[in-house]
């Protein structure tokens, strides 16, 4: 295999990245919204389209923000425009995504947790999207670090790299499976399932980035293992008081 990989479509070449993350994106919310109609929660409009607005604003705002402070010295140096919006990362999706949930429910007073519907569908979108990841290879800054391991792949240089893009959705497909057997005993408090979502997703993100390319921000963290630090102090918490309900 070639990479990055393309498309040729109305005469234009188009990298596979942004094809599989638009069509991860339809597909997950076409999967959210059949959920959706077959759950026996039913929220009110003003709560779903509060958490709908907060979800989206704040994943739109976090992943540019984060994406562009992974590496805040080119940012500054030659900030514009079209650079700062073409960066983003879905650690920083997830996380403002969050607050923004947070947000909006505070203004229309909901107290109940909202996040399980959403968990499958977004990891379907996530899988989908890596397999764009890792048919871009060097072309964007998804890719892993050299190395000398049985795993090495040629991802359109000279060097063997970690297919970090393969790593994640095997982590995925693990993790969907691990998640539906909770589902499945159903004992848990609404929101478990997006809490041990939240908290293995950040957990293995933050192991992860220590074999991609990053920029050290404090020590030899970049800022997505920060923010990844932060959401695990904090869903750490969340986890073991829901844990202590199960018991």
């Amino acid at each position: 295999m070639d990479f990055p990989v393309t498309f040729h479509i109305f005469g234009k070449t188009i990298l596979a990245h942004p094809l599989f993350e638009a069509g991860g994106m339809f597909l997950g919310m076409r999967y959210y919204f059949y959920l959706k109609r077959k759950s026996t929660e039913k929220l009110s409009f003003n709560t779903s389209a509060a958490v709908l607005i907060g979800a989206t604003a704040g994943a739109l705002i976090g992943s540019k923000l984060i994406g562009n402070l992974e590496n805040p010295y080119a940012l500054f140096e030659n900030f514009s425009i079209r650079k700062f919006w073409s960066n983003n990362t879905i650690v920083g999706g997830l996380a403002f995504g969050l607050l923004g949930v947070e947000m909006a429910k505070k203004i229309v007073h909901h107290k109940e947790s909202t996040g399980d519907l959403i968990v499958f569908p977004l990891i379907f979108a996530m899988i989908i999207g890596r397999i764009g990841c890792f048919l871009t290879g060097i072309d964007e800054e998804t890719y892993g670090i050299p190395t000398d391991s049985v795993f090495g792949m040629h991802l359109g240089d000279q060097y063997l790299r970690h297919p970090v893009a393969l790593y994640e959705i095997a982590f995925l497909i693990v993790l969907w499976l691990g998640l539906k057997y909770i589902q499945n005993l159903k004992k848990y408090p609404s929101g478990f399932i997006f809490q041990m979502f939240m908290l293995s997703y950040f957990t293995f993100r933050f192991f992860l980035d220590f074999i991609k390319p990053r920029i050290e921000i404090i020590g030899n963290l970049g800022m997505i293992q920060i923010v990844c630090i932060c959401v695990i102090i904090y869903y750490i918490y969340t986890v073991n008081t829901k844990i202590l309900y199960l018991k």
